[in-house]
């Protein structure tokens, strides 16, 4: 046809579900969508099959009619990550953002030297990758160099990054490797006190992840059907949501917004903002943010983790947003983890799939959001803030099936607003509402890989501000 440009197949392998989109670049055009069920134990390949064939169903194509196929997966547990530093609220930190930002799941975070007792957790966690940090360059070297041989000796499989002190890097590198493990030896994440450097371990990761997890996950099938899974879900949101924020030179985007993305094993939030204090007499603590943040709770999703997430939420809290004092919370939520694929069927099942969805997204955006901390000194009170400050963002978006299907997916999303009762969480004050109908923020990520207009252009036309069904996103 001409002037479709070139005909994609944008694939993502949820935790749930499989998701498939057709675009055309030419335009740029979204062609149809569907989605079914992700099938980890029979094979990944027949949930893809089933989307394919409603895909097929709803706009004739075939997988042969693209001219070129790319996937991101966050199935069989997505990247599972496991960071180690030096000190809590520095090196640990600049490790797990950079495994946040490369699209992982951070299963945990250990300081200080290595115990015994950490290294039979890490080996317990089976983590897919572990990031090993420790010292600014030139600074501490005996903790990250008594962390790789306890390491070195342990029964850990998964490969080890070394993005630690440039100094004492070569020699972990060579006492892993000694014991025995896969190294990647990258760039130090904070190089300098309060100065982070995390791309340089984000770029490996996303090597690591293509390499090697793909098949660790099993998606070797699905990897020969596609020509290679890309990236990780999370990471490809990212990418489209900054992308969407920051716009090109010949095409604007939204400006600073808040992407949040709620699915069946945790909530994701991700804030493409500056963050810094809009209010007077307030001091950033704390280390330095970045503009594309993201973080993910994994004890807040709405089917695998539902369970999870009543323990979190607690069952008061869902009946007040349920309006139902005796609503049975926890055996609802058992049925929901019980039947990960299935969608509620009865007015009761949907509140309360719609309210477990509204108690993650409140939950895990006054987790992401900044906070302010007040002292009084003899001059008056002075604010602290850690974090960022979100609360002039002028755009709030929703993704994830709890929220695109929900019956009121502004009344979800309200949850991501600033909240007075809770002055001191800096959650966005009067944000516009838009809703990622087509699932389409994963999709534009790896469309983003090959055509960055066509990914944003297709955003900004698929956005649906919400109660404005079948309007577009402001341009």
């Amino acid at each position: 046809m001409p002037g479709t440009g070139e005909r994609l197949l944008l694939i993502d392998f949820g935790s749930t579900f499989t998701k498939v989109v057709a675009v055309e670049t030419g335009g740029p055009r979204l062609v149809g969508a569907a989605q079914a069920p992700t099938t980890v134990t029979e094979g990944i390949m027949a949930g893809l099959r089933e989307a394919l064939a409603l895909l097929e169903a709803e706009t004739g194509l075939r997988p042969g009619d693209f001219s070129r196929k790319l996937a991101a997966s966050s199935a069989a547990g997505g990247l599972r990550m496991v960071a180690v530093g030096l000190v809590p609220e520095l090196t640990v930190e600049a490790a797990r953002r950079a495994a946040l930002g490369a699209g992982a799941k951070l299963l945990q975070g250990f300081a200080y030297e290595l115990t015994p007792e950490d290294v039979a957790q890490i080996e317990a966690l089976d983590p897919d990758l572990l990031l090993l940090a420790g010292g600014t360059d030139g600074g501490n070297r005996e903790v990250i160099l008594h962390n790789a041989r306890v390491l070195a000796g342990s029964g850990l499989r998964a490969p080890v990054i070394v993005a630690g002190n440039r100094s004492a890097a070569p020699e972990v590198e060579r006492i892993l490797t000694g014991g025995g493990k896969e190294v990647r030896r990258t760039e130090n994440v904070m190089p300098e006190l309060d100065r982070l450097n995390v791309e340089p371990a984000r770029q490996v990761i996303r090597t690591l992840f293509f390499e090697r997890i793909v098949h660790a996950k099993g998606l070797e099938v699905a990897q020969e059907f596609v020509g290679g899974i890309v990236m990780p879900t999370p990471a490809a949101v990212l990418q489209a949501a900054e992308l969407l924020a920051r716009g090109l030179p010949d095409e604007p985007g939204l400006g600073e917004l808040l992407v949040v993305d709620v699915g069946g094993a945790t909530t994701d939030v991700h804030s493409l903002a500056k963050g810094e204090p809009t209010k007077p007499n307030v001091a950033w603590k704390g280390l330095p943010e970045p503009f594309a943040k993201r973080t993910v709770e994994g004890d807040l999703g709405v089917r695998v983790s539902a369970a999870t997430a009543v323990e979190t939420i607690g069952e008061d809290r869902l009946r007040r947003l349920l309006g139902d004092p005796a609503a049975p919370i926890r055996e609802r939520a058992a049925e929901l983890a019980r039947a990960t694929g299935r969608l509620p069927a009865t007015p009761e099942g949907r509140a309360f799939d719609q309210a477990l969805a509204r108690a993650c997204v409140e939950v895990a955006t006054e987790r992401h959001a900044g906070r302010l901390e007040t002292l009084y000194t003899p001059f008056g009170a002075t604010y602290l803030q850690k974090g960022k400050d979100l609360t002039r963002l002028g755009v709030v978006i929703g993704t994830g099936g709890p929220v695109i299907r929900a019956g009121d997916p502004a009344w979800v999303l309200a949850g991501a607003v600033f909240d007075a009762g809770s002055p001191e969480v800096l959650k966005p004050e009067k944000p516009a509402l838009f809703l990622d109908r087509q699932y389409l923020l994963a999709a534009a990520g790896l469309l983003a890989e090959v055509d960055r207009q066509a990914a944003l252009r297709l955003m900004k036309q698929a956005l649906v501000p919400c109660g404005e069904e079948g309007a577009h996103a402001r341009s």
